[in-house]
Parts: structure tokens; sequence; C-alpha cells
């Protein structure tokens, strides 16, 4: 018999961390903790409020009812889970942590014995001009050659001044640049916006406006000068017939992929599945989840081997993460197998 509990915990930023969505502070997650026998397994269910499509009223009920009936295994649990992605991942998680011979270890690989490393983008934060910039020079300086910028927040021209001032300075072949409006473009507005983002040899744009307007971003995306990248598109979508329905009608050059928000590892494949079967690349990014969930998407990553830069970077913004051997260096995430793990979550 598998015995179940979770635990609640605050993640709190080191600098307030501005989106599209306002300044986060503090981050809530959950952990999904099984027990059997001398064995131990643990998955985060990283919710995201405001974005997630679980962000409901009764959800630490459904977490509940998850532990008390965890005995009816995996796959009962992610039918009853459906419109809980996040429920789902975290139950992945827990149930391969509990089979591991170490509970971190969920894909054995190269990157897990420390001899691969997965390349990431350098996430630039929403802000002044001048708070912007210098996290672009830290992340340059630091050896990232990909680097994400989040628009929308400032003035537009004063975004393009930015992106400008870094194509000065770097080729798009030395530093790719990709950037993630996060819905803040209209789709009277946008056309023009892209038109001026892709003077700058651009990678590409996330999500230029909000969800749900698959007519318009489809008509979008076969006019775009930049290619376009679906994010939160794919949030809330459940069911196989709709997924397929979404890439086949929008026509996206590429998809993101948030395990977190859309179902976990097998979400996250039913999704790529639809999206290789219609010529559209993807890659994948962690939601802030702490380094519990972090080890576990990019330990995923790795076994799907993308040779895109991934957006697997954000371990490092809270000040009481869980103690893990995920390192940052030289633009891309390592397995570094001499640290251990602490997990204190109490």
């Amino acid at each position: 018999m598998i015995k179940a509990e979770y635990k609640k915990y605050i993640l709190n930023f080191k600098n307030p961390s501005g989106t599209s969505r306002g300044v986060l502070r503090t981050k809530e997650t959950w952990f999904i903790i099984l027990k059997k026998d001398s064995k131990t397994g643990i998955g985060e269910t990283g919710l995201f409020r405001g974005l997630s499509a679980d962000d409901v009223p009764n959800y630490e009920e459904k977490l509940s009812w998850v532990c008390k009936n965890i005995n009816q295994g995996l796959n009962k649990l992610l039918a009853q889970t459906i419109n809980f992605p996040s429920i789902q991942f975290g139950l992945e998680q827990a149930f391969l942590s509990l089979k591991s011979t170490h509970k971190f270890e969920l894909f054995p690989s190269e990157f897990t014995k420390g001899n691969e490393s997965i390349s990431i983008n350098g996430l630039i934060w929403m802000g002044e001009k001048q708070f912007m910039k210098n996290q672009i020079k830290e992340k340059l300086k630091t050896g990232f050659t990909c680097i994400k910028m989040k628009i929308g927040a400032i003035d537009f021209d004063a975004e393009i001044e930015l992106l400008k001032s870094i194509r000065k300075e770097f080729s798009a072949k030395e530093i790719e640049l990709r950037v993630d409006a996060n819905g803040a473009f209209t789709p009277n507005n946008a056309l023009e916006k892209l038109k001026r983002l892709a003077a700058l040899d651009l990678h590409s744009i996330e999500q230029p406006i909000k969800q749900g307007q698959l007519q318009e971003m489809a008509l979008l995306c076969s006019k775009t000068p930049l290619p376009i990248a679906l994010d939160e598109e794919l949030i809330g979508v459940f069911s196989s017939e709709d997924k397929e329905k979404i890439i086949k009608e929008i026509k996206p050059q590429y998809i993101i992929l948030k395990p977190s928000l859309v179902g976990g590892f097998a979400g996250s494949k039913e999704w790529i599945k639809f999206a290789e079967n219609n010529a559209i690349d993807w890659w994948i990014t962690s939601a802030l989840e702490s380094n519990i969930g972090l080890n576990a998407i990019a330990q995923f990553t790795h076994s799907l081997q993308s040779k895109l830069p991934q957006g697997l970077g954000t371990g490092s913004l809270f000040t009481n993460n869980v103690v893990s051997p995920l390192e940052v260096k030289n633009g891309a995430l390592h397995y570094n197998t001499s640290l251990s793990w602490n997990l204190d979550i109490q």
C-alpha cells in the first residue's frame, strides 16, 4: 500500500519579477509525497496563479482527494484529474520517483550522469529600460548565446531600442534573440509590430496576441514576417481533438510546452506529436517551479533530444529553493553530480 500526503510551499523571489500579469514576489507550489515500505517518491504540482487552467477554488480539495485515493494507481488518477494538469504532472513525477533507485533520477541519462548539458535561453524580466539592459549585459557576460526578453510592459519604442542596441553589438549568428509578448498586442496592431521586430533578426515571438482568438492568430501566423510560437494558447486545452484542431487551424511556426500547464509528460508528448505531424517545431520551458519540478522537466526534456535552446533557467530566482545539483553555466543547464539534494520543505 502507498501512503500519500501533500505539502504547500511558498517560494520567495530574490528580486520582484515583472511580467505582463504584474510583479511577482512569491510563488506558491505543492508537493505530493508518496511512501511505500522504505521508499519515498516526490512530485511537484506547480500551480501558476492567474495562468494555470486549474487555478480554481477546489484545487487543494482535489489534491487531498488524490492523496486519499492514491492506490487507484497512476493511470486512473490521471484520468480523474484531466482538468488539473499541474496535479497530473505532480503525480507522474511522484510515481516515477517512487520507482526510481534514486528518487530524483526520473529519466536516467548522460544528463543525470553529469556528462551532457541542456542549452537554455537567458530570461530577461520586464522593467525599466536600464534594469532590462543590466540583465542583458549580465546574461551575455555569463555565456548565454540565446536571450529571451519579455516585452509589452514598457513603451514599445523603448523595447525596440533595447533590441537594436543588442543587435548593434551582436549579429543573429552570435546571439539568438527571442521575445515574449504574453498576448500584449492586439489583432489590429500585431502585424505592424511584428514587422518592426522582424527587422532586428529575431528568432521568434511568443504569443503576440491573447489566446482564444483562433481565427486572428491563424491569420497572423500566415502573414507574419517573424516566426510565432504558441504558449498560453495551449493552456486549458484538454482533449486530443481540440489539441489537433488548434495545431491544424493556427499553423504556428513553433509551440512552447510548460509541463505544469499542459498535463505533464503525457500532455507534452501529445502536443509534440501533433506539432511534428504538421512540421512544427517546439521547445520546453519551466513555469516557475521549485528545483523539484525543474529537475523533472529538465530530465524529460533531455530525453527528447531537442536541438533548440530550452527555457529552463529559472532555478536561481528564489531565495528558498530546494537545494539541488542543477547548475547554470555558460548558457546551459548542468547536473552537477558532486552536489547533493537538500529537501527542506517543512
